[in-house]
């Protein structure tokens, strides 16, 4: 598998892009407003405890506090000595306004919502990922190969304990030889003491660690032994990045290269063209079906169709080939737009067992190579495959679009013959009024509204205005404003002047 991770920076934006064999499966982006927390330290301050919710929210310096729930919070501030199953602890056990703490960022501000927290502390490496509040040791999942699961656990394990703090090995730690891993815990362990000794004359709400830019934490996370090449376009960051590898990962040294090129960088590898594409809900299949993703607050939903394609065999056989198509291309589009949460999978009816068996295989395979945590649930009895992702950060429709000021973000607006049918209805009403709110009957109403409603009323409704208007006891103009949307109107009375 041929892989380049691809560092597109200007003065206002920093954009990432990892492409696997010519696709692009992941895209970040970093805006100078809205870089992200994920991964930041902070000493906080409880500022109110919500029982109801068994959680609290702390105040760490950003727009709004963030939230801390009761199954985030351990060591030290719960221990098994003063939590029993016959008597379990309530968040107001362990915490209380105004109390200080220190936590991590888990997931950034999303929407309306602040961040998640967690006082599960860890610092991130190349290789590790070092938990100074207990002494744990656990390897990636991704680490499949046993004989190598127990070198590293033997590796860790004697580290460990000489230190007293937990240790995670990274996907990234897979052969890497104990005298590196040792020498990358001990970089770790150097930054918890920085941390320590900030700590001491530090007062809530403070910023204890602040996690890599985006550009030297992408490459730190995202970079392996399959990428053949890191292209960045700014010189700067390219001496920060070949500095930064210098020390951490010299062999990948040679493979960060200045991209100097005048076409912009994400233009050559077609990268502009994905994102566009990764923010429509339709994505088209090779053989000619189609995916249509709906992102909403609670979760998202995938409808699978066979669309154009019409196979040369059974219908069966039609419907299981656009599906494992689709369990193929579902776990990258939900990479590459970053969606996380509740994922519904609508594939189409199945009949063989054997086939549903078949896509499961093929999303399990294709989730594989996802980097964020995912857990597939199966076929329900409705015949929907729910799963889901671990959610860190927006989405790329989050990140790029706001809610549409037309349709209030549901992406569905009346029709100009219900507006029609509006204006009909509140003209009726107009005409059994006794009176007229200015208190006289002499005047005239104003209809104003988008050219599209104005013109069905004159044509298509030209019969029931006429038949209304004729029986009222008052002349009805119709105006075009072009700043009228199309699903509005303003219908007003205009009281004849006297001279």
């Amino acid at each position: 598998m041929s892989e380049e991770l691809l560092i597109d920076v200007s003065a206002f934006e920093s954009r990432v892009a990892l492409v696997q064999d010519g696709a692009v499966v992941e895209v970040h982006l970093a805006r100078s407003a809205g870089y992200s927390v994920t991964g930041n330290i902070y000493l906080g301050k409880v500022v109110r405890v919500v029982p109801g919710m068994q959680a609290a929210f702390v105040e760490i310096g950003l727009e709004r506090p963030g939230f801390l729930h009761l199954s985030d919070i351990e060591n030290p501030l719960i221990t098994t000595s003063n939590q029993t199953s016959n008597n379990p602890l309530g968040i107001r056990d362990v915490l209380h306004d105004g109390q200080e703490l220190l936590v991590i960022v888990e997931r950034d501000p999303l929407g309306s919502k602040g961040a998640r927290l967690s006082t599960r502390l860890a610092l991130a490496s190349k290789y590790l990922v070092l938990m100074p509040m207990n002494q744990q040791v656990r390897l990636s999942q991704k680490i499949t190969d046993e004989s190598e699961r127990s070198r590293l656990f033997k590796e860790l394990r004697r580290v460990s304990e000489e230190r007293s703090m937990g240790i995670i090995a990274r996907t990234q730690s897979q052969g890497i030889s104990g005298q590196l891993l040792e020498e990358d815990l001990l970089h770790l362990c150097e930054l918890w003491q920085r941390l320590e000794r900030r700590l001491q004359s530090g007062k809530a709400p403070l910023e204890v660690f602040h996690e890599l830019p985006i550009q030297t934490r992408l490459v730190r996370d995202l970079v392996g032994q399959n990428t053949d090449a890191i292209y960045v376009n700014d010189e700067g960051i390219y001496r920060r990045l070949r500095e930064y590898l210098g020390l951490s990962a010299p062999h990948l040294e040679q493979r960060l290269c200045l991209y100097s090129e005048v076409e912009p960088l994400f233009e050559r590898h077609n990268i502009e063209r994905e994102i566009a594409d990764a923010l429509e809900p339709r994505v088209p299949l090779k053989s000619g079906g189609t995916l249509v993703i709906e992102q909403t607050e609670a979760l998202v939903s995938i409808d699978v169709n066979t669309a154009s394609y019409l196979g040369r065999d059974s219908l069966e056989q039609t419907i299981y080939v656009t599906n494992m198509e689709a369990a193929a291309a579902i776990p990258r589009q939900l990479r590459l737009r970053n969606l996380g949460g509740i994922v519904v999978i609508d594939f189409i009816d199945m009949t063989e067992d054997s086939h549903r068996d078949a896509v499961l295989a093929k999303l399990h395979d294709a989730l594989a190579k996802d980097t964020a945590q995912t857990q597939v649930d199966g076929f329900t009895f409705l015949g929907l495959v729910q799963l889901s992702r671990r959610r860190t950060r927006e989405s790329l429709v989050q990140v790029m679009c706001s809610r549409c000021h037309h349709c209030s973000g549901t992406g569905m607006i009346k029709t100009p013959e219900t507006i029609c049918m509006e204006i009909l209805r509140t003209l009726a009403a107009e005409g059994d009024r006794p009176e007229h709110p200015q208190g006289t009957q002499d005047g005239h109403y104003v209809v104003s509204g988008n050219a599209s409603v104005i013109e069905r009323l004159l044509d298509e409704e030209a019969v029931l205005y006429q038949a209304l208007t004729a029986q009222l006891s008052n002349e009805v103009e119709l105006r075009v404003d072009s700043a009228f949307r199309l699903d509005q109107f303003d219908l007003i009375f205009v009281p004849q002047s006297h001279h």
